[in-house]
This record gives C-alpha cells, sequence and structure tokens, in this order.
C-alpha cells in the first residue's frame, strides 16, 4: 500500500483508491481475515451457489475478490464439504471413441431434451422436463405433473421455451415414448424442426442433456435429500445456478453467451461498467463472441475424444481410513431401502476400514446394530476428506432381524442396459422363502459378498433357468401367481439336482 500511494504504477494490476485496494478490479482481503470462511459459504454452500466444484467456486469468488493463496484455500474446503462428499457422484472416464454432434451455428437452433422421472411428488408436480440449448448450454428446468402426453408436452415446450427463444431447427431427444408419438413428429415436421433421435440402447447420443440431468439431481440432493418432497421449491434456484455457472466447454456462463453480459451478480462488492456502455459494446462483439464460442467449444470436444479411452484410477485405501460408501438403490433391494432413488444420498458414512479382504475388497466398521454386510467392493467406497471421528447410522432396512446372506443361486439371465450385457443371478436369501429370491448382477454380488463363490454355482456359466427366455414360451399368467393379499409375485423354479428334473 505504502509503495502504491508513492507510486500508482508499483504493482502492477494493483490499484489504491478511497483508502481500499483492488487487484484487477477485484477487492483484495488478507488471506487471514476472519471473513473467509463465510465467504466460502456464501459461494459454494447457499442455494445460488448450488454446491459447485471447486473451478465454478473458484470463479464466483474471483469475480469479486482476492487473497494470496486463495486457490488453495478454495480447493481444500470444497474438497472437504461433507455435503459434497455424501452427495455427489464420483466421475470416472467413459470408454469407448466419442462422436460429439455438429456444433450449432446460433444460439437455440439447436436443442436437446429429455425428462427427469422418479421424483417424489412436490406441490404436485412429480417429473421435470430438462430443455437444453446445445451451443450456449442454457437450460429451463420445467416441472411436470402426472399424466403428461406429447400434446400437454408440445404445450409447455411452446409456452416455457418457444415464446422465450422461438422454434428451433433440431431437436435432440431420446427415443421416450413422447418423442417417438406421431403427434410429436407431425407437430415439429410442420414447423420445419428435424427431430433427432438416440439409436436403441444409445442415451449417450443425447449426452448432454444427460450430464445436465445429473447437475440437476446433485444440486436437488444437496439441498433436499433429507425432505425430498420439497424439491419443486429448489428447481427454479437450480436453474439459476446452472445458467450463471461458468462451463469450460464455452469459456462463458450460458447466461452471458445468450444475453451478451454478465448475469447480475446476487452480492456485489464493486460497481461495474455503466447498463448502457456494456450493450453497446457487447452489441459490437456479439458476433466475435459466437466465433469464439464455437472454437471453445471445439476445444472442448477434441479434450473429451482424447480423454475417452483412458482406463480407470487403481484405487487402493489403507487400513484405519476413513471413507463414504455407495449404497444404490437398483441393488440388493431386499437388504436397503432408500427414501428416493433420485434424491437420496449417493453415499454414506463415512467409516474406518477394518480389513482389506483380497485385492479389491474391504471391511468397514459399521455402526452397531447395522444389518448390512460389512463387505464392500472398491468401486463402492471413495475417501473421505476432513477430519471425523463418529459414523453415520445407515438407512433403514426394509425388514426386521438378522443380515441376509446369500444362500443357493436358483437361476441366471442376461438383460441388455444401455447397450451393455448384464449377468443377473437370482439369488435365494437365507431365512427367506423362495418366492423372495431377487435377481442381483452377478458383479455386484461378487464385490459385496466375495467369499460366495458364485463360479461354484455352475448356473453362471449358463445352466441356470432365465425368465427371459420363458416368458418367450410360456403365457404371462404361468409366470405369475398371487398371494392372499392379491400381491403379484413370480414363480421360482428351483435349481436342478443330480438325477431329478427342473420343476
Amino acid at each position: 500500500i505504502k509503495e502504491l500511494q508513492k507510486d500508482p504504477n508499483a504493482r502492477p494490476g494493483y490499484e489504491y483508491k478511497q483508502g481500499v485496494l483492488y487487484y484487477e478490479g477485484r477487492l483484495v482481503i488478507s488471506s487471514k481475515s476472519s471473513l473467509i470462511p463465510t465467504f466460502l459459504k456464501e459461494f459454494h454452500a447457499t442455494p445460488q451457489a448450488g454446491h459447485s466444484g471447486f473451478y465454478k467456486t473458484y470463479r464466483r469468488i474471483a469475480a469479486n475478490l482476492y487473497w494470496i493463496g486463495m486457490k488453495g484455500t478454495i480447493q481444500d474446503f470444497v474438497r472437504s464439504c461433507d455435503i459434497c462428499q455424501r452427495q455427489k457422484y464420483l466421475a470416472t472416464s467413459p470408454g469407448g471413441l466419442l462422436q460429439p454432434l455438429p456444433i450449432p451455428e446460433q444460439i437455440w437452433e439447436d436443442v436437446s431434451m429429455d425428462f427427469i422421472t422418479g421424483l417424489p411428488k412436490s406441490k404436485g408436480y412429480e417429473a421435470i422436463l430438462v430443455v437444453v440449448d446445445r451451443l450456449s448450454k442454457y437450460s429451463h428446468f420445467i416441472p411436470l405433473k402426472h399424466p403428461y402426453t406429447a400434446r400437454s408436452i408440445a404445450e409447455v415446450f411452446c409456452k416455457e421455451v418457444v415464446r422465450l427463444h422461438g422454434v428451433p431447427l433440431t431437436i435432440v431427444s431420446d427415443r421416450d415414448p413422447i418423442f417417438m408419438s406421431s403427434f410429436w413428429k407431425e407437430l415439429f415436421r410442420m414447423q420445419g424442426t428435424q427431430l433427432k433421435m438416440s439409436t436403441a440402447y444409445h442415451p449417450e447420443s443425447d449426452g448432454q442433456t444427460e450430464v445436465v440431468n445429473r447437475c440437476l439431481e446433485t444440486y436437488l440432493r444437496c439441498f433436499i435429500a433429507d425432505q425430498p418432497k420439497t424439491w419443486m421449491l429448489w428447481v427454479h434456484w437450480a436453474e439459476y445456478w446452472f445458467n450463471t455457472n461458468y462451463h469450460a466447454s464455452t469459456g462463458k456462463t450460458p447466461f452471458e453467451v445468450v444475453y451478451g453480459r454478465l448475469p447480475p451478480a446476487l452480492t456485489r462488492w464493486l460497481q461495474g461498467e455503466t447498463k448502457v456502455e456494456a450493450v453497446q459494446r457487447d452489441l459490437v462483439d456479439r458476433d466475435e463472441a459466437l466465433r469464439q464460442l464455437k472454437t471453445q467449444l471445439v476445444k472442448a470436444q477434441e479434450k473429451m475424444k482424447s480423454q475417452a479411452d483412458k482406463k480407470r484410477l487403481d484405487r487402493s485405501f489403507m487400513v484405519g481410513e476413513w471413507v463414504f460408501v455407495k449404497l444404490r438403490a437398483h441393488r440388493q433391494k431386499s437388504v436397503v431401502t432408500r427414501i428416493n432413488a433420485k434424491l437420496a444420498a449417493r453415499y454414506y458414512g463415512p467409516y474406518p476400514i477394518l480389513e482389506r479382504i483380497g485385492a479389491v475388497a474391504y471391511k468397514l466398521k459399521l455402526p452397531e446394530g447395522s444389518r448390512v454386510h460389512p463387505v464392500f467392493h472398491v468401486s463402492l467406497l471413495k475417501k473421505a476428506v476432513g477430519n471425523y471421528d463418529e459414523n453415520e447410522e445407515l438407512p433403514e432396512l426394509m425388514d426386521e432381524g438378522e443380515i441376509y446372506e446369500p444362500e443357493a443361486v436358483l437361476a441366471t439371465r442376461k438383460i441388455n442396459q444401455q447397450g451393455e450385457e448384464i449377468k443377473q443371478v437370482l439369488i435365494h436369501w437365507k431365512g427367506k422363502t423362495a418366492e423372495e429370491a431377487t435377481w442381483e448382477e452377478v458383479i455386484m454380488m461378487r464385490s459385496q459378498f466375495p467369499k460366495f463363490n458364485l463360479e461354484d454355482k455352475v448356473l453362471v456359466e449358463g445352466e441356470g433357468i432365465d425368465r427371459t427366455h420363458l416368458a418367450e414360451s410360456l403365457p404371462h399368467e404361468q409366470l405369475i401367481h398371487y398371494d392372499t393379499d392379491g400381491h403379484k409375485i413370480w414363480k421360482v423354479y428351483s435349481r436342478r439336482k443330480k438325477g431329478n428334473k427342473r420343476h
């Protein structure tokens, strides 16, 4: 400050005026300021901030503030955020070479759209229509009520998207029955809009909307995991958060791309240029900005392609380390229940590691009274960042009683999920009746119960009964029966013993 008082050009980038120090137009504070934790929470953990990752949080803070070492401070804070560790996906590199769609010429000429379903009813709404501009990444999150049809979705699309941005030239979507209906196709054919559908079992064709869906679901989980039925109160904040976040693929926020100016900050420390000057400048530079935007998208696509073939990391942990554990809704349904699959926490814990079992499994110290098998595959674990000395209770079980262990394999089958062939086995659980057997994925059974040797059960190698094959030869009525309460139950066929026939 003394140097700047003597010579304003003594420190490039710094400016001292009216008793306040600035660096590149941003307010400078001490790296030891007691206000930094407050700023970190405000720009990361509030509904406007949305529990964003490091870079997006840094961009929000750096727009107004500066202190020495701020990147490291922000990175440590985001990595150790307890809510983020519990609620967010653990990203892994996808396999296969990417085939990006052509880059659009203008904003809101090419859009992608998809549904988020399976949400708990909130103020009468049970689903969200996600519409994304493929060039700017600007998105609209539109709540929906059941039942909805192609006609009602078209009305919502016109009301919420067309009235703001006009009719798009192309719409990219998956093969949802709504988008495949003759009404939907004919409506947009008459408007001159080309419909681009993803190929069967390959939703990655509409991968951009899938990524936005994940971002939206993660945002909602961070704020309403304990009260999932309140998601309707937060979805509009989620749209604001997403559209005002910096996107690495475009080099700008979606708001800035669409409107040609920075989004109005809810917390502003410095007064910027006048609105008139900003509008005049941006109108002149608009065509150049779009050109640079396309260049950024090309670079982002090239980066994604170069990383597409990378292998997953060889992850390992030490005994005594604390880890979070993933309990997935589609797996072990007979053991663990979830409040809501979409908005429930992604990870539980953390819990300390007691023992390493084999190369890829670990035994955890779960809370007393837990009825979940304590051995987990490494793919279900992630390291806890921060200091922990107490562990969280696991979610309640569907049935009271002992831990359920697999007893026998009754049948096997192969199913197709998103173009990938998945092997499943029909598990008879100890203490359960044969009618309560459940289909489980082979890879998950091996990770959850590594001592249950599936290879000893010949069924895994192709000798089991496959209900999918049975369904082709038997009427539907012969495959199911109803209990005394009228509930539908699949008939279970037992394994063949030597000298006996299947029955």
